[in-house]
């Protein structure tokens, strides 16, 4: 880990090198394809920025995990190496605490109302949460929600999960919510899955749409539960290390050019949305939409747990659904 690190540091120093004297460049990685739509909006992010500075502040992309996982591009940031990334806000939660609220089941009633937080002060207040930690956050990019796919058996209802094996994340709140609705939680590499369901080490998984789709996942996974379980937010970040050395008039024209790529971001990941589904239903897949009140009446559990191991998180839950 400490060689990789050091190796990346010295590919930034190399391309550093190249740089006009005059130019001010942040460097931006994170591990998505380029044709992901959260790139998109990182790509307009650039253009926004390159605009509002006249070319005085520009953005140069490393994406495709060119420079590391997201927890090492985190670190990376935190020691002023590479300036910007963008990881899930799961990622983000083992290093800022507040991150692990936006994963809790059913926590926002729908996309109006996580926007509405996200985007006002109880959003930003957890944005500013990790100064501390030498992250800074920018805004929030939609990584939609997250619903149930299997292979042999249609999910209608939390009944129907039971005795099945479903792949989650190696994350004990997605662990802890497919158990609460009677599955049998599997954590397993994301690269391993497509095998997995194919020789039924694994009855299904959960993701949205888009991955569900550029996974190939849809050619072995022929019913799609749209019960949107989650929906746990991408987050754009600047190190604090590189945000200090920003005058005042470019740490405005960064934080406005992240608002209006987020605004721009929404409708590039509708567009995958839509795509993905058309893509899935012309392929025989069954599109099922549940009760979704059922999987959240069923899934309550998980919340009392995370009560119980995040005391001091409690209002910032009751924050947002009071909202």
């Amino acid at each position: 880990m400490k060689n990789k690190l050091l190796l990346i540091m010295l590919c930034i120093s190399l391309f550093a090198c190249k740089q006009n004297a005059d130019e001010k460049v942040l460097y931006l990685a994170h591990t998505l394809p380029q044709t992901h739509p959260v790139h998109k909006g990182i790509v307009e992010f650039q253009k926004i920025l390159n605009q509002k500075s006249n070319g005085d502040l520009t953005i140069k992309i490393f994406p495709d995990a060119q420079l590391g996982s997201e927890r090492e591009v985190l670190e990376l940031l935190q020691i002023g190496s590479v300036a910007i990334t963008k990881v899930s806000a799961a990622t983000l939660s083992n290093f800022v605490p507040e991150y692990h609220v936006l994963g809790i089941p059913y926590l926002f009633r729908d996309k109006a109302h996580m926007f509405d937080i996200l985007e006002g002060p109880v959003g930003k207040s957890i944005l500013e949460k990790g100064e501390k930690f030498w992250l800074r956050g920018l805004c929030y990019y939609d990584a939609g929600s997250r619903s149930f796919y299997t292979s042999n058996k249609a999910v209608r209802t939390p009944e129907d999960l039971k005795g099945l094996k479903i792949r989650v994340m190696n994350n004990q709140m997605a662990i802890n919510m497919v158990n609460s609705l009677g599955g049998a939680a599997t954590p397993m590499a994301y690269g391993e899955l497509y095998t997995a369901i194919q020789q039924g080490v694994v009855d299904g998984a959960e993701n949205n749409p888009p991955s569900f789709v550029s996974s190939n996942h849809y050619e072995i996974s022929k019913y799609y539960t749209l019960d949107e379980h989650s929906s746990v937010p991408d987050v754009l970040l600047i190190g604090t290390k590189q945000w200090e050395k920003l005058s005042d008039q470019e740490k405005t024209w960064v934080q406005e050019a992240a608002n209006e790529s987020a605004q721009a971001q929404k409708q590039f990941w509708k567009s995958s949305v839509d795509e993905s589904m058309k893509i899935a239903k012309e392929a025989g897949v069954e599109i099922i939409i549940p009760e979704k009140s059922l999987f959240a009446d069923q899934s309550k559990s998980v919340l009392e747990e995370f009560k119980k191991d995040h005391p001091e998180l409690i209002q910032l839950v009751k924050d947002i659904k009071s909202n």
